[in-house]
């Protein structure tokens, strides 16, 4: 499995902006094709915790995590309890707005349990991979429309 996914997205506004739609952990529903929901238990920030109802094809599963990372306007980061992975959301300022990568973590691999659902449910850790890639691709597509729209209108 690769320890490192990643895709980027350059989005027409500013950081503040990309940043009051990513660190709406509620809203995540709306843009992931995977994670389908997130119950944010209190204010998002350090430490904030969720619960999480993932679905793919016929199969879904909740999983729990932890906010780890939370600099407002640069990177929110999450870490899934149950498979150990990282989730980030890393914002850079850019001449035309704002280039938002999504990243998904596994520094030491992950759970023996999140391998065996991945092989004998998933298609395999390559498939998986590839499907991770287009999701997160289509998270960004998600957000930067919202973010852009939003944006956009008039106030």
């Amino acid at each position: 499995m690769t320890n490192t996914l990643e895709a980027s997205i350059d989005i027409a506004a500013p950081p503040a902006a990309v940043w009051a739609v990513v660190s709406d952990l509620k809203r995540m529903g709306e843009w992931s094709p995977q994670c389908r929901r997130m119950h944010v238990f209190g204010e998002v920030t350090h430490g904030t915790k969720t619960f999480n109802l993932n679905k793919k094809g016929l199969l879904v599963w909740p999983t729990t995590a932890k906010v780890v990372r939370f600099e407002p306007n640069k990177t929110i980061a999450w870490r899934v309890v149950e498979n150990h992975t990282i989730w980030t959301y890393a914002l850079e300022a850019t001449d035309t707005g704002t280039r938002l990568t999504e990243r998904r973590e596994a520094p030491t691999g992950t759970t023996k349990i999140s391998s065996f659902l991945i092989d004998k449910m998933m298609g395999g850790t390559a498939d998986f991979e590839v499907d991770m890639i287009a999701g997160m691709n289509t998270t960004l597509a998600r957000i930067k429309s919202t973010v852009e729209s939003t944006a956009a209108a008039p106030a």
